[in-house]
């Protein structure tokens, strides 16, 4: 399957996952998208993950969704694209976007690398806006 912005198709099946109510979603690697589950990850957004190679080289990413063990709601309610290929969204640092007057993260890709959007405030450092997780 050939998807013109694959952070979307990420994004996508980690939406339907958590509609789906899955423990576990597989989604193609790339390194954005490993360094995008790394920060969900930091920032609590998910249980795991695991990196896996697979016969065609590209590999696979498994993510362990999170749930309220009570209420059995998912620690992400919403993602959302921001940047994609057909129009980027590049920000200065005094211009970073606060998702849910900073409840929510935003993930930028940034000179030094993936990272959300209160680490580039802290380094004094812009970028692409790849999506706001909440």
């Amino acid at each position: 399957m050939n998807t013109t912005d694959p952070i979307a198709d990420y994004l996508t099946r980690l939406r339907n996952a958590i509609k789906a109510r899955h423990r576990v979603v597989e989604v193609p690697a790339s390194n954005l998208k490993k360094e995008i589950t790394k920060v969900l990850f930091d920032k609590g957004y998910i249980l795991n993950y695991k990196f896996e190679d697979t016969q065609n080289k590209q590999g696979l990413i498994k993510i362990a969704l999170k749930y309220n063990p009570e209420t059995k709601e998912s620690a992400i309610s919403i993602l959302h694209r921001v940047s994609t290929p057909g129009l980027r969204q590049y920000k200065p640092a005094s211009k970073l976007p606060k998702v849910l007057n900073g409840l929510g993260v935003a993930i930028l890709s940034t000179s030094k690398g993936v990272i959300t959007d209160k680490e580039a405030r802290a380094m004094n450092v812009g970028g692409e806006v790849l999506c706001y997780v909440h």
